[in-house]
This record gives C-alpha cells, structure tokens and sequence, in this order.
C-alpha cells in the first residue's frame, strides 16, 4: 500500500523521509510484561491485601497538587498507554519466579502466586480524554477496582500520565509562541532514554508539533516524521556545495539544507549561485534573528522565494516567541532538547489517592488530612463552564453524583474503561491533536501567555465541602 506523505510547508514536493506506512494504527506494539514496572511496596501491600483476604472495592483518583511555576494549564497526555497497560496486564511465569525468590515473599503462601497466574485488571476506569486542558486538584483519572488490582496499577499509571502530560503541556505553550508556524520536536537524543523519546515525541504531537525526527514515534503511534541533514554529511566531503549537491541528487524534492556548519550566509550564496533549489535551509547556531534576515534576502534575490528557512539550536517558547517579536523571518522550528525533558518543569507532581473504600455495599470516603496533602473523598466529577463566546470560564469539583453546578457545564471524566475492557474505540492520533489545539484555544487568552500567572478557577461545590468536613472530623475524632 503506497505510503501518506505528510508536508511541513504548503506547497512542499514529494516528501522522501517523512512518510509512514498506513498500517501503522496510532497503537504502541507490546513486547513485553510491565507487571513488574512497579515500585516494590505495591506488590507487598497486594500480598498484604490476599493473604488477610480484603477484598474491599476501592477508588483511588490521580491529580496534580500544584501547577509548576511557569504552567498556567496542564494538557493530559497518556491515557492511551494506561489503558492499553490495564486491558493488556498479565504476570508471566518469569515474573512471578521473581517474586516467589524475591526475599521480601518468603512468607508469602503459594496461593498468592496462584493467584498472580490468573491476575487480570476487572474494574472501571473515568479519565480526562488525552488533548483535555486540566488544573491543580482536579482528577484526571478515576479508578475503581478490588484494592488489590487498584493498588498493583498505581506505579505505572503515574509515570504515563504524568510524563506525556508533562512534555504535552510544554508542546502546547512552545507551538503557541511559533504562532501558527510548524513546530518539529527534535529531542531524541537528548531524551532520558530511547522509550523516553518516543513517548515525548508522542505527547508533543498531542500538544500541537507538526511532527518530530524519531522514526520509531511514526512507526508505532502514526506521528508524521521529518529530517533534515547533520553537520557531519557536509564534514564528510571536502567541499560544503558537493555535500549539498550529492544530498539532492538523491532526494530532489524535498531537501532541507544545512547551511550553518561553517559560514551560513556564505553557504545561501553558494547555494544561489549553483541554481540549487532546495525546499527549506535550516540555521542551528548564531544569531538567528540577523542570520534569517540575511539569508532571506539572499535567497529572495537569488530568485529563491519559495524555499523556507528553518531554525534550530536551544529553542523553546521564550527564544522563539523573542525571535518573531524581532520579526525573524523564519518559517519553521525545531525544537529538541528543551521540549523532550520540559526543562524548565522537568518533573509534574502527580499524586495517585485513594478517595473511597466500598465493604459490604457501604461507601465510605477516604481523606488526607496532613498539612499540605488535604485530600478531597468519594469518587468525583469535574465540571467545565464557559461564556457564550465558548472560552473556558471555571471548573468545579463534585461528588460524581451531583448534577451539573452551573448550567453551562459539562463533564469532563468519561467511562473508558469497564470490568476491564474499553468502553470505545481508541481515537486517533490526529483526532487527540485536533482536540488539544481546539481545546487550547478555548482558554482564557491570558492563559496561554508566556508569563507566570494563575491558572482556570477551580471550585469546588458546597456538598463535596461539607463531605470533606465530615469524613474529615471522623479521621480526627473531632
């Protein structure tokens, strides 16, 4: 079946390296077990849970305490990952030899390990659909399962969602600050690790990059891949033009050059004067703003209006939003290492609690009540109002039984997961972008600004305040 070509420029020509095949179905391929991709204490309190045979059924509800300084929203990232782990969870038999020779399960009865034989993820899951805007203390994931299973799932879950959410949310502000020009992620190889990579490539694309340069993210995820060339292609031959023109003479359509690796304006001269017509040249260094202007006109002068210039080199949304403000003229941006790690925020706080124990067919709500922990109990809603123009306006907290709090609400947790199964189709890749950018563009327009500032009213409604008291007072004995 032929490939899609996917264009970073309007009037690009046939595209060589940024084409994926069209089986690739936006689905991660599963290789191994992630059973153990856990912390220990979770394994330990599940034996704890079978051996003293607590079967309660528990909700435990993932949320961000606090935006980091410099996030005024989080866009949610990862759902897809989580719930292909809970549909997919199986302990193998090497897992569970580990276990069973693991020192801290020498007391632990066979039955157990029996157990884990068998073991599948039974319960329901509600999460923020991936490309939704999401503030402090709001769930962005519900689970509901016997405790065991719940308790099993907590490790993993938060490393997903709070990496992709974490590398969606700085996407979303980096392709803000481009302005509507295309935004390549470009940080691979400066990522923690080669999985690390994939998945930054794939939450930036939720936040609103074009594409990126790893090849595995459009193998397995469907994410439109894009390339240029190294300083080391034109190092290998002993003159900077022949590099140029043995590069385009294999791909003649779609070349973007690298012209900064000794002299960049003398580089779009040679170019010119060689009646080279590359699609794009790209600049990685120096002073990009003086640079673009200066090959541009070279470029326009030489008759090369239509092949573009794109900028690279430690970028993210402050340089880049600086370079337009200079009114570089630069059509595109690359941008890699400071996207892939989030580098100003490079961890989100994302916090995994149990909210409510069901025995016997009796509810009962669960609270932190440390200093600076509070915790919120029961299985919640949240709740997104906005005016007449569409524009996000507050966002409330609510038991999941109440109605809407104001008229123009709607909710935001949906049933993806029940008894273990999906609830509906995955979306694709694209679709999860088109949501982030249409979601995005419905916030506050302050809120999409660069500078530190608070992020959507977040309220909370009176009944679940009144809940809180109660099982609060009940904890403490007041």
């Amino acid at each position: 079946m032929p490939a899609k070509c996917y264009r970073l420029f309007p009037n690009e020509r046939s595209p060589h390296h940024t084409s994926i095949p069209q089986a690739a179905k936006g689905q991660a391929v599963k290789s191994r077990s992630f059973a153990l991709a856990t912390d220990l204490y979770e394994l330990t309190m599940a034996a704890a849970y079978f051996c003293n045979d607590i079967r309660a059924v528990a909700t435990f509800e993932l949320f961000v305490r606090e935006l980091p300084a410099d996030r005024r929203f989080l866009l949610v990232a990862g759902i897809e990952q989580i719930l292909e782990y809970l549909e997919e969870l199986r302990f193998t038999d090497e897992d569970i030899a580990y276990l069973r020779a693991h020192p801290s399960f020498a007391s632990v009865p066979q039955d157990f390990f029996d157990y884990l034989e068998e073991f599948r993820f039974t319960g329901e899951v509600w999460a923020m659909p991936e490309g939704t805007p999401a503030f402090a203390g709001e769930p962005i994931v519900r689970v509901t399962a016997p405790i065991l299973q719940a308790q099993i799932v907590e490790t993993f879950l938060l490393a997903t969602v709070n990496f992709q959410t974490m590398i969606a949310s700085k996407a979303a502000r980096v392709v803000g600050a481009a302005r509507g020009k295309p935004v390549i992620e470009f940080g691979s190889r400066r990522a923690h690790g080669s999985e690390a990579a994939m998945y930054a490539a794939r939450a930036a694309y939720i936040g609103g990059c074009t594409g990126t340069s790893n090849v595995e993210a459009g193998l397995r995820f469907g994410v439109p891949t894009f390339g240029t060339i190294a300083h080391s292609w034109v190092m290998s031959f002993d003159d900077e033009l022949a590099a140029f023109e043995h590069f385009m003479r294999t791909f003649p359509g779609s070349t973007t050059l690298l012209i900064d690796t000794y002299d960049s304006v003398a580089a779009a001269r040679k170019i010119v004067s060689a009646g080279l017509r590359p699609q794009a040249v790209r600049l990685d260094s120096g002073d990009l703003a003086a640079l673009s202007r200066e090959v541009r006109r070279i470029l326009d002068d030489g008759g090369l209006r239509d092949t573009r210039i794109f900028a690279s080199g430690d970028l993210d949304e402050y340089r880049i939003d600086e370079l337009l403000r200079l009114g570089a003229p630069i059509d595109a941006f690359g941008v890699g290492t400071r996207l892939s790690t989030s580098s100003d925020a490079p961890n989100l706080g994302g916090v995994y609690k149990l909210v409510e124990v069901v025995t016997d067919h009796q509810a009962k709500g669960k609270v932190k009540t440390s200093p600076g922990k509070v915790t919120l109990p029961g299985r919640k809603q949240v709740w997104r109002a906005s005016d007449a123009s569409g524009t996000y306006t507050e966002d409330w907290i609510a038991l999941a039984d109440e109605p809407a709090p104001v008229a123009s609400a709607e909710p935001l947790l949906r049933c993806v997961l029940q008894n273990g199964a999906r609830t509906e189709r995955a979306p694709a890749l694209q679709e999860v972008r088109e949501r982030a950018l249409a979601n995005v563009a419905r916030l506050p327009a302050d809120l999409r600004r660069l500078e530190r500032g608070a992020g959507l009213p977040v309220r909370i409604t009176p009944r679940l305040a009144e809940e809180q008291r109660r099982v609060a007072a009940s904890c403490t004995g007041r």
